[in-house]
C-alpha cells in the first residue's frame, strides 16, 4: 500500500497592498485560473472585491476575518467546496459556511446576485495571500486550515 501524500500548500504570500490601484495577483488554488482581489472599503457594504477577467463579483469585507475565525474555531482541514450561486454547496465545506444562516452575515457572503456563489475558490486564495490560513494546491478537493 503506497504513503498517502502529504497536503501540498505553497506558500503564497501577497506583495500588492490589496487595494483597487494595487490589486493582489492570484490564482485559483488548483493554478488554473488567475484572477485580482482588492478590498474596497468605501463601498456600501464595504467589499472584498474579485475581479475574474470580465466579471467581477463582490463579498462582505468582514468575509476575511470570519472565514479566518470560523476555520480557527474548526480546527482542522476544512474542503472548499466552490460552487456557482445556482448550485447546491456540499455540506461541511467552506461555500456550504458562505452561504449559511447560521454564519455572522446571516446567510450570503457574496453581494451580487446570480454571482454570490464561488467563495470557497476566490477567497481561500485571498487568506493565504495574508497568511492567515494553509491552502491545498492539488487538482481537485482541495482544502484550508487556518494557521
Amino acid at each position: 500500500m503506497a504513503a498517502k501524500k502529504a497536503p501540498t500548500t505553497a506558500k503564497r504570500r501577497a506583495t500588492a497592498s490589496g487595494t483597487k490601484d494595487e490589486p493582489w495577483k492570484l490564482t485559483t488554488p488548483p493554478g488554473t485560473s488567475e484572477f485580482e482581489a482588492y478590498r474596497d472599503p468605501d463601498s456600501e457594504p464595504p467589499a472584498l472585491v474579485v475581479q475574474v477577467g470580465k466579471t467581477q463579483l463582490r463579498y462582505h469585507l468582514s468575509c476575511i476575518e470570519d472565514l479566518h475565525a470560523m476555520l480557527g474555531k474548526h480546527g482542522d482541514w476544512m474542503p472548499l467546496g466552490g460552487a456557482d450561486e445556482q448550485k447546491p454547496a456540499t455540506d461541511g465545506t467552506v461555500e456550504a459556511w458562505a452561504r449559511s444562516p447560521k454564519n455572522r452575515v446571516g446567510g450570503w457572503y457574496g453581494l451580487k446576485k446570480g454571482l454570490r456563489g464561488r467563495f470557497g475558490v476566490y477567497v481561500p486564495p485571498v487568506l493565504e495571500a495574508l497568511g492567515l490560513v494553509e491552502l491545498e494546491h492539488h487538482p481537485k478537493n482541495n482544502r484550508v486550515r487556518a494557521k
